[in-house]
């Protein structure tokens, strides 16, 4: 497994190239047998990030159960800033008690890094939670304080030099953030994390999905015509790889239930990047069919 710096000497971690998505972890559908295999099986293929969050439902519990003994062999990244019984969402006790929270479901004494979680611009700019944040991270708590998300939240957390690392959707069907965002962070020294690498394999769809993401990513998938551009392609491998070796990126994560899914994610990303005409004709394609697109959380 390839290993990045993340964030450069602002961190001073190194992270594997893919990082396993925790969400699923939350479907009960998966045994707690079925999410211990699965947890450790992906360390043992050299992944080093794990990353869940609070609102990810049994995940954080079923890490801190199943993968505390393995502590040391992992990067923990969480995401947090609402659900914090007694205290309201986005406000300094949340932070900090949610910190807490995190930490002992996660059996650690630190979180790598921990992420505001789609925080609201307004809040963000009161700067009310970005300080609890840092006393946190003060304190001993967290290693990175991160941001997680979109847009003019993302310019406002890559500018503020409060935060060592960002979490984002970047994706064949969304690339609002290569001009500009990704090159501003390499710059900074910021690690980034890129989400959603594979746009939820909205070419697997005959319709458009009914959840809102999938959706606009359906259309945005109709209005590229990658299909015809390069029939008979494997869209998962091409979107991982394109995702995953762009300049900026430090680490990619994928969430599945099934380590089967994961082991061909890593295949495909062991092939390394894209020939150079290839990536060029997915960003030429997005160039040439955006329409004012926004990045979807």
């Amino acid at each position: 497994m390839e290993l990045r710096s993340f964030g450069g000497n602002n961190t001073g971690l190194r992270v594997s190239a893919l990082g396993f998505g925790a969400m699923h972890l939350n479907d009960e559908r998966t045994s707690e047998a079925e999410a211990g295999r699965l947890l450790n099986a992906v360390l043992d293929l050299g992944v080093n990030l794990i990353d869940t969050a609070r609102g990810y439902g049994l995940s954080e519990q079923r890490i801190g159960r199943h993968l505390a003994h393995r502590r040391s062999e992992f990067l923990l990244s969480t995401k947090l800033g609402y659900g914090v019984e007694g205290v309201p969402d986005w406000s300094y006790d949340c932070i900090v008690h949610g910190v807490e929270r995190a930490l002992r479901l996660l059996r650690s004494e630190v979180l790598d890094i921990a992420h505001l979680h789609s925080c609201p611009l307004h809040v963000l700019e009161q700067g009310e939670v970005l300080r609890a944040l840092q006393d946190c991270r003060a304190a001993g708590k967290i290693r990175v304080a991160a941001y997680s998300g979109d847009n003019a939240e993302l310019d406002f957390a890559l500018a503020c030099g409060q935060f060592g690392a960002v979490q984002t959707s970047v994706s064949l069907c969304d690339q609002v953030n290569l001009a500009t965002r990704l090159p501003a962070a390499q710059a900074a020294g910021i690690g980034v994390i890129a989400k959603r690498p594979i746009a939820g394999a909205v070419w697997r769809q005959a319709a458009r999905p009914d959840t809102f993401a999938e959706g606009e990513y359906w259309a945005r998938w109709q209005a590229m015509g990658l299909e015809a551009a390069l029939p008979g392609a494997n869209w998962n491998e091409l979107a991982l790889r394109y995702t995953a070796y762009l300049p900026g990126v430090s680490s990619t994560i994928v969430g599945t239930s099934k380590l089967a899914h994961f082991e061909q994610n890593l295949a495909a990303l062991a092939q390394g990047a894209l020939p150079p005409e290839q990536s060029s004709l997915l960003r030429q394609a997005f160039l040439r069919a955006d329409r004012d697109w926004a990045g979807l959380i």
